[in-house]
């Protein structure tokens, strides 16, 4: 047998791309007892034999290994309904760095909080205050008295027209916070007409609930929704009565208005089964044209109360012009006329106002310690003669000046002339 010649031998075939990328991997990695032959630095030299017929093709370049291809899953089941194709999403290349945000600012202590203002306890006349605390304080029961359960222990009320402002306020006074009784008085701060200056007017009224009437908290309010509504049908007549100075037309409306107040508290205690008296109340009101040209001001009353006027910081304790009062007159009365026994207004005309004064209408809460303690005419001469018109918290503040042996409802509201 004829030894072969090297020549005979078929030439060893080239690497291909995955020999070469699997050789690169490091030992660990093509796994233990892996060890091929080192791989020679030039290519082989061919073998000796007869040349072929044509060149072969030359070996292909050396390529990177690509992942293998996912197997195709099967296709899932049709889909209900074929969403509608919207516009292609457009997207913005990504930016080469992330921004770093912005370091936090350092946490500033807060500062001390400063002291909120407070009022306080109301001022008093004398060395000490009065035994009563100027709080409130127990509540009528719903069970016992429906009607005295709701009756707020405070209102507090104000308007401003032009050149007019006008300040409000009721207190329950100390004696029926400490026995659990209801406020007694009552307050009424209303526009009357159809909104012409010329034909409009305020209607300012306070009442005062008699203290042995037991039902008088109910008359006292009732008196003065009543009165109200009926003094707004006579609107025009009443401005045109006060601009004239026309006391007897003036008297012949508003007791008109009062006689049938009278009857509607009298109906009420019927409905109720309860005696008329039960309902007692005073009745005082000021009637005020908004009408700039109009510088009168109407006043009537129905039983005792107060209405001053503050000019040029002095107190006139009787704008009306009453006769002085008699011997002993500081000790109160506590017998009064008052709705629905009473059917007859005593009514004025009051003016020319003049600008800065202010009138003081008032349940006897006020008008009596007014009259009885120089320390509270002081007192709320300062507060409501400097010509402007307290903020309505300061002005209830202001009205619960106490004075021993005042212990009463405390009712009033203020009006003050204003320049235009």
């Amino acid at each position: 047998m004829r030894q072969n010649d090297p020549q005979d031998l078929p030439a060893a075939p080239a690497p291909d791309a995955a020999d070469l990328a699997f050789q690169s991997l490091p030992q660990g990695v093509r796994g233990p007892g892996y060890d091929p032959e080192p791989m020679p630095a030039t290519a082989p030299t061919p073998a000796v034999g007869p040349a072929p017929a044509t060149p072969g093709p030359s070996p292909a370049p050396a390529q990177t290994l690509a992942p293998a291809p996912t197997p195709a899953t099967a296709p899932g089941p049709p889909p209900t309904s074929v969403p509608h194709p919207g516009p292609p999403p457009t997207s913005a290349p990504a930016p080469a760095t992330v921004p770093t945000p912005p370091p936090t600012p350092a946490q500033v202590a807060p500062a001390a909080p400063t002291p909120v203002p407070v009022l306080g306890e109301p001022w008093h006349s004398g060395a000490r205050p009065p035994t009563y605390p100027p709080r409130p304080g127990g509540l009528p029961g719903v069970r016992d008295d429906l009607d005295a359960a709701v009756v707020p222990d405070v209102v507090l009320d104000g308007a401003t027209h032009g050149p007019l402002t006008v300040r409000a306020a009721s207190v329950r006074g100390d004696s029926h916070r400490w026995e659990c009784e209801p406020r007694q008085d009552a307050l009424c701060v209303a526009r009357l007409g159809g909104g012409n200056p010329h034909d409009t007017l305020l209607l300012l009224a306070v009442a005062d609930g008699v203290g042995s009437a037991p039902r008088s908290h109910v008359g006292s309010q009732t008196a003065c929704r009543t009165v109200a509504g009926l003094l707004d049908t006579c609107a025009e007549q009443l401005v045109q009565a006060v601009r004239d100075g026309a006391g007897t037309m003036l008297t012949a409306l508003v007791s008109s208005a009062v006689g049938r107040t009278a009857e509607a508290l009298e109906r009420l205690a019927a409905e109720r089964g309860e005696r008329p008296a039960a309902f007692s109340t005073t009745l005082r009101a000021l009637l005020v044209p908004l009408d700039p040209g109009i510088r009168n001001r109407g006043f009537f009353a129905v039983g005792d109360g107060g209405l001053a006027l503050l000019r040029d910081g002095a107190w006139d304790l009787d704008p009306v012009g009453r006769a002085p009062a008699e011997p002993g007159g500081d000790v109160i009365d506590t017998r009064t006329a008052a709705l629905p026994t009473a059917r007859h207004a005593e009514a004025h005309v009051l003016g020319p106002a003049a600008l800065g004064d202010v009138y003081v209408l008032s349940t006897d809460g006020l008008s009596s310690p007014l009259a009885g303690e120089p320390q509270m005419r002081d007192f709320l001469r300062a507060a409501w003669g400097s010509g402007e018109p307290p903020g309505p918290a300061d002005f209830l503040w202001q009205t619960q000046f106490r004075a021993k042996s005042y212990d009463d409802d405390r009712t009033v509201v203020c009006l003050w002339e204003r320049p235009s």
